[in-house]
């Protein structure tokens, strides 16, 4: 399944095209259509929705990668913004205050990674 993932997709058939290239384009096809079909039947419904339609693996995956960047950016600045913006209320103790604030910090700084 990995063929249509690691390489270009083989130039169209033609009359003129030897049976190597016959069957190296159509495993290549096959491939390509296995691997869609695969990363979409793995991704989240409400995911697949916002995703542009394509029938290349590898355009595929980039849209994927895409999405998710947008995604990680959002995340951060909630991140940000609830660290920032936190106060000690006098209802919890000072340590769960600062135990709270390091988890706060330790997503963000793996999130920045």
């Amino acid at each position: 399944m990995d063929q249509a993932l690691g390489s270009k997709k083989p130039s169209a058939l033609t009359d003129t095209s030897s049976a190597e290239e016959n069957a190296l384009y159509k495993a290549w096809e096959k491939s390509n259509r296995l691997s869609i079909m695969f990363m979409r039947m793995t991704i989240a419904n409400n995911i697949k929705t916002t995703l542009p339609k394509t029938n290349n693996a590898k355009e595929f995956l980039s849209n994927v990668e895409n999405r998710f960047k947008t995604v990680d950016k959002s995340l951060v600045e909630t991140l940000m913004a609830k660290l920032t913006t936190m106060k000690f209320d006098g209802k919890h103790g000072i340590q769960e205050h600062a135990i709270e604030m390091t988890n706060l910090a330790a997503q963000l700084k793996d999130e920045c990674v």
